[in-house]
């Protein structure tokens, strides 16, 4: 059963992406599995890829930045996906990802973000991104 209350939506123009999880909260030792869906809306969208990247970001006053925020990627994947997504059709991509110790994080001012990329043939990149959690969970 997956979770579909962890559910990112993207617009891309007649074109709508979800990212759906199946766990947002990760004990160590987990992988982190979804679904990418593009629904197709009243047109066909080409789409070069799909790119997604675990993220963590940390938030931090630095006197030698002018921001406040600053990330590192700890994974990445690619998603192949050549041609288009017809008018009215859904297409799903299946996501692994195996967290590694990078995802552990030691700053209690770091959270990690899951943000999925879709590369848009001649047109503009559409990104979403929301929170995982990595590691015991505090009860």
């Amino acid at each position: 059963m997956k979770f579909k209350d962890f559910l990112s939506s993207i617009g891309i123009g007649s074109v709508k992406v979800d990212t759906v999880v199946e766990r947002p909260h990760l004990e160590e030792g987990e992988t982190l599995n979804g679904t990418v869906y593009l629904d197709g809306g009243s047109g066909d969208q080409e789409i070069d890829y799909i790119e997604l990247q675990v993220i963590r970001l940390v938030e931090d006053y630095r006197e030698d930045s002018d921001f406040d925020f600053y990330e590192t990627p700890v994974a990445k994947q690619s998603l192949e996906f050549a041609g288009s997504v017809k008018s009215k059709n859904t297409v799903m991509q299946q996501f692994e990802i195996v967290p590694d110790e990078r995802w552990v994080l030691e700053n209690v001012n770091a959270k990690l973000i899951l943000r999925t990329i879709v590369h848009v043939k001649n047109g503009v990149d559409v990104q979403d991104e929301d929170e995982i959690t990595y590691g015991k969970i505090d009860s």
